[in-house]
């Protein structure tokens, strides 16, 4: 059976890296996405979790209203309290991706930039062909 999500939204808010006591990282975060058809507009929130260095990473580039791509799996959590079974489905963070402008970046990710490429000169792209 295949159980995969994929994701594109933003966070409802910032970001908090946490341990267990076992001392493995990770974090709780929410995506949000809205769809629209004609005039109705249904909002979505989804819970998700990532554990060890993907937490770290998203903890670290990602705050509240940046937009994330989340690729995960659906899973059902249990736990029982005051007596009561309680569930919610989250999505079990495998791999993100950074989406947005590239304003929105933070930190480490701005400094990082892309030393790799190159401006193409504006002379230059007048010639090519395919303008």
């Amino acid at each position: 059976m295949t159980n995969l999500m994929l994701l594109h939204g933003r966070l409802t808010k910032d970001v908090e890296l946490k341990k267990t006591s076992s001392d493995i990282a990770y974090t709780e975060f929410t995506v949000a996405w809205s769809e629209k058809y004609k005039e109705a507009e249904t909002k979505c929130f989804l819970r998700c979790k990532a554990w060890r260095s993907t937490a770290e990473n998203i903890s670290k580039f990602f705050s509240k209203g940046k937009e994330i791509i989340v690729n995960g799996h659906m899973v059902t959590e249990e736990w029982e309290k005051d007596g009561q079974k309680q569930s919610r489905t989250i999505c079990v963070v495998d791999k993100f991706d950074f989406c947005g402008s590239k304003g929105e970046a933070t930190g480490d990710q701005e400094k990082q930039g892309n030393d790799d490429f190159m401006s193409v000169p504006e002379e230059i792209d007048k010639e090519l062909p395919f303008n």
